[in-house]
């Protein structure tokens, strides 16, 4: 990883304790939050251990900031629009594509190419989330279910069932990812009937 990069990473674990700290709440109740372990919480907040996708996530919902405002990476792209790609350790692009703290989410995540055998590390968490296959092949582990999704093809689950994203041998996978709070859902419109006035 390059000195960026490495910067980036290291600094989150301050800035990790810095939020829970503010909103005055223990490790245990971070935990029962997010679904992450204690030990691992402590880690990641001592700098011991690199945050994965799967931990950034409910992290920055949990703490009702934005996953960019989570690890303040260095500004890219378009500044009238300022958004932060995060690489993680794992080979994993996280591009956030909303900026407001609270509500519902949107993210594109990039995957590198996996391993077709690799046995998927579930987790949970409160929300919601809807998946968008852009291009690439997802692997979507959801319960005791194994999904395969093409480009163009959508799931939507509630995030307390164990779920877990991967790329498959083929190659690369780019998504887009809605997530919200429990109870929040998407409200879709279906096709309106012939001769039915908009």
């Amino acid at each position: 990883m390059d000195d960026n990069l490495d910067r980036t990473l290291d600094a989150v674990g301050p800035r990790l304790r810095q939020l829970r700290q503010r909103r005055n709440i223990t490790l245990t109740d971070l935990a029962e939050e997010t679904g992450i372990s204690v030990s691992t919480l402590s880690r990641l907040e001592a700098g011991l251990r690199r945050p994965t996708l799967e931990q950034l996530l409910p992290l920055a919902r949990a703490h009702s900031v934005t996953i960019d405002e989570l690890v303040d990476a260095p500004l890219t792209g378009d500044p009238r629009i300022n958004l932060r790609p995060i690489a993680a350790g794992d080979g994993s692009t996280i591009l956030p594509l909303t900026r407001r703290p609270g509500g519902i989410q949107a993210y594109k995540f990039v995957l590198p190419a996996g391993d077709d055998n690799r046995v998927p590390d579930l987790r949970t968490h409160e929300g919601y989330d809807w998946v968008y296959v852009l291009n690439g092949t997802l692997r979507l582990a959801l319960g005791d279910e194994n999904l395969i999704l093409q480009p163009g093809e959508a799931a939507e689950f509630d995030t307390r069932t164990p779920h877990w994203f991967g790329a498959t041998s083929a190659g690369p996978v780019e998504f887009l990812s809605l997530i919200g709070r429990r109870g929040e859902r998407a409200h879709v419109r279906a096709t309106p009937q012939s001769g039915t006035s908009h």
